[in-house]
């Protein structure tokens, strides 16, 4: 198991040299991924690639996280990573549960490692109430209870078994459907989905790129697709639940 950091960034200036700082303990080498920032924001990136093990790939224009997170999966692969952890740029999540990851990840090398959140007091309510709405649509998607968070952007992959998923087809979720649909089609294609609880609080720097008519279309419409899907593996998913 050859692990690396890959975290996705657009225009977080202020949140992610805490977050490089964070896990620099961990000795993992990162992979920041510039999704077509802005200047300043790029500007604040300099220092953190000054440092040991830190590299940088820009997208020059902005795809989504989705397409951020195929971009530094796909190098992390060229580069000979079997799995890379995928952290935020906001600093939101618990970087201290990175060696429960590790560990989980070591004992089941073919699953996703998620973490699953534990939120504080500074999350909206209406965030939490979106979430559980998911949460019931992924259950149904999948036939099963096993996701039990699909949104969370603190990740283990393995990068073979996942790209292979993002391959299969077409298109692929590229912004915020990205997190749901990578779990629901990888569970489908019999990768297994292991998560632990992680804490959670709202981003450090008060930034979220969550565009509430637009990525909430987009999801609605991945899971108009993904429902339809659901019903073409229902077949195998049963026999899968059954026989289990």
């Amino acid at each position: 198991m050859k692990l690396c950091v890959l975290i996705p960034y657009y225009n977080h200036p202020d949140a992610i040299g805490s977050v490089v700082n964070q896990l620099l303990p961990y000795k993992l080498n990162i992979i920041l991924v510039d999704d077509g920032s802005g200047e300043q924001a790029k500007q604040s990136l300099l220092p953190l690639i000054q440092l040991p093990g830190v590299q940088l790939v820009t997208r020059a224009l902005n795809g989504g996280k989705g397409a951020a997170v195929i971009s530094g999966m796909k190098e992390a692969l060229k580069q000979g990573y079997t799995h890379v952890l995928q952290v935020d740029a906001d600093g939101q999540h618990d970087l201290t549960k990175i060696p429960e990851l590790i560990k989980l990840s070591e004992r089941n090398p073919e699953a996703i490692i998620s973490g699953m959140p534990a939120y504080d007091e500074t999350v909206p309510t209406n965030r939490k109430l979106w979430r559980y709405a998911t949460h019931i649509l992924v259950w149904i998607h999948t036939l099963s209870f096993e996701i039990k968070d699909s949104m969370c952007g603190f990740r283990i992959y393995p990068l073979r078994k996942t790209l292979e998923v993002i391959d299969s087809r077409d298109r692929f979720g590229q912004r915020m459907d990205f997190d749901i649909e990578i779990l629901v089609r990888s569970q489908w294609a019999g990768l297994r989905v292991e998560q632990i609880p992680v804490g959670v609080r709202y981003p450090v720097d008060g930034v979220s790129h969550f565009q509430l008519f637009n990525d909430n279309f987009l999801i609605t419409k991945m899971h108009f697709r993904l429902f339809f899907g659901m019903l073409i593996n229902a077949p195998k998913l049963l026999f899968r639940k059954f026989v289990a």
